[in-house]
Parts: C-alpha cells; structure tokens; sequence
C-alpha cells in the first residue's frame, strides 16, 4: 500500500503512522503506546494529526495507546466530495468506528476545535461509551449558541460566514504555497517562536493536496447549510470532562466558558493566560502537565 503519509514523525518520538479502515474510508491515523485504554485525539481547522506531537508521548508514557486520525477530508485520509458528507453525525460516526476498529476497552477522547465540536456531539449522544472528555478551546454548543447571539462573539466568528461562498475562500487559502494557512497559526499565536516555517510546513502541503481546502471547509458549509447547527448541544454530558482554555483566543472570547457547569455534570476548566486557540501547540509543555494532573498520570 501507499505510503503518500502527511506527516512522517520523528523515529525517536515513538510515534508511528499508518492506515486504519472505518466507516467506509482509509484513515491516516498516528498513533503510539499500546494496551486497552485508547486516547484518541482529534485536531480541528486547519490542522492535522500533526497538531498532537507533543501531547502524543506524553500519554503513551502514562499507559495509553494513542491514535490521533487525520479526520475525513484531511491529510491522506479519505476525501468525500460534498458538503452532506460531513455533517456531524456521519463526524461523529468516523470516530464511533475507529473505537471500534480500535478495539480499546476503555475510551478518553481528546480533542480541540473542530474536532472538540464533534467530540462535544458524540459525547451528548452518547455514540459509544467514554471514561473521559477533554476538550480544548471549544465551549459546550449550549454554551456557543448563547454567545453566538452576542456582539463579543459573533464579531470573532466572521470567518465561518465567509467560508460558505462557493470556491473564494479556497483561492485564497491556496495562493502562494497555502501561506494563509501558515498565517492562520503564527499570526494568533502567542509563543511565535514554536510555530517556525518548518513547524507550519506540514499544514501548508496537506492543504495542497487535491481538493483538500474543499473538503476541510466542507465541516463549516455542512454546520450551515443543514439542520446540524440546530441540533447540537441537546443534552448534558455525565462522563468526566476536562477544558483547558487559552485565554488568547481570537477567534472564541473566554465568556464562552460562562455556566458551562450546567451542561457537563463533572466538569473540571483550567485556563492559561499566556496561550492562543492553538493550545497544544503554543503551551504544550503546560498542557502535558495539566493532563498528567487530571488523569492521574494515567
């Protein structure tokens, strides 16, 4: 089989790439450790698998075995054409698969931005039982539609609206070798000096694969343009969740995180002052530690 992988990781790092078949497509899916206690960790826009490099080791250290899939449409993942065909349920779906592909006994699902809005979803539906829920930079959807009704937030959130014209928003991400997309890290990021070119390559290639930006994009024009904006957040979730919040964030203002606790049952928040959205990546030794403290290291 093809080795065309997105990312190739450091031999020293103990992670290693490869294919995983679920719902029906081939997923690129990182992965490190090994036993019955799954981490599965989920990047959001414009990331990829890549977004978890840091985390990665850390919980393999702690007993985990680690998969962090390019998500449909990303990287060497499979790619459906349109936009119905990433609607959150059939999101929600790929990951309900790939635990079980897995064959994992007990599950913690990590995830941030887009991926922690699907994993927020799966986790209200109940798709398959979870021990833990982690979440970054992502407020439960009850929590995101109250603010969406406000100036403070909806002003941050332009680019979501910008992102349904038909093939505009996908000209600009490409031009000059996808730099928009190297952009979109470096220049909200607080700690610059992490999100080098070198850091950022691996993004700006995945997103100039054929029919990558359309695809990625598609998870915004899907929220819109179906009834899935509406039908989110419907429930608590009563497993045991986490949400690490960088307080720089420009695209979700920290209000977000307001009466979250009546939506999550056991519900812990720690924010970090000096962090963008790009958690993982800005403070990633200061997340490594707050999930080491949260899971009791492992």
């Amino acid at each position: 089989m093809e080795q065309n992988f997105s990312w190739h990781p450091d031999p020293h790092s103990g992670i290693t790439v490869d294919w995983v078949e679920a719902n029906g497509l081939r997923f690129e899916v990182a992965q490190a450790g090994q036993g019955d206690r799954l981490a599965l960790c989920l990047h959001g826009f414009p990331e990829l698998h890549y977004s978890w490099r840091h985390q990665m080791p850390v919980l393999a250290q702690m007993g985990y075995r680690v998969w962090a899939p390019n998500m449909r449409g990303y990287g060497a993942t499979s790619r459906p054409q349109g936009y119905k065909n990433y609607r959150l349920h059939i999101l929600a779906e790929d990951i309900g698969a790939l635990i079980d592909a897995s064959g994992a006994k007990e599950i913690t699902l990590i995830a941030h931005d887009w991926g922690a809005l699907v994993a927020w979803h799966f986790a209200i539906r109940k798709v398959r039982p979870l021990t833990k829920l982690i979440i970054l930079n992502v407020p439960h959807p009850k929590c995101a539609e109250r603010e969406s009704r406000k100036w403070r937030q909806l002003r941050r959130s332009w680019y979501i609206f910008f992102f349904q014209i038909p093939w505009l928003p996908e000209w600009l991400l490409a031009r000059k070798n996808a730099q928009a997309i190297g952009q979109a890290f470096r220049g909200s990021a607080v700690n610059k000096a992490l999100f080098s070119s070198d850091a950022l390559k691996p993004y700006r290639d995945a997103a100039q694969r054929p029919g990558a930006l359309t695809a990625m994009l598609n998870y915004y024009r899907a929220l819109l343009k179906t009834p899935d904006i509406g039908e989110i957040g419907q429930g608590a979730v009563d497993v045991p969740a986490l949400v690490l919040w960088g307080e720089q964030d420009i695209a979700l203002n920290i209000h977000c995180l307001d009466e979250m606790d009546e939506f999550v049952t056991d519900l812990t928040v720690k924010t970090f002052p000096d962090a963008s959205h790009w958690l993982q990546q800005d403070v990633p030794g200061d997340v490594n530690l707050a999930l080491k403290d949260w899971l009791g290291g492992g």
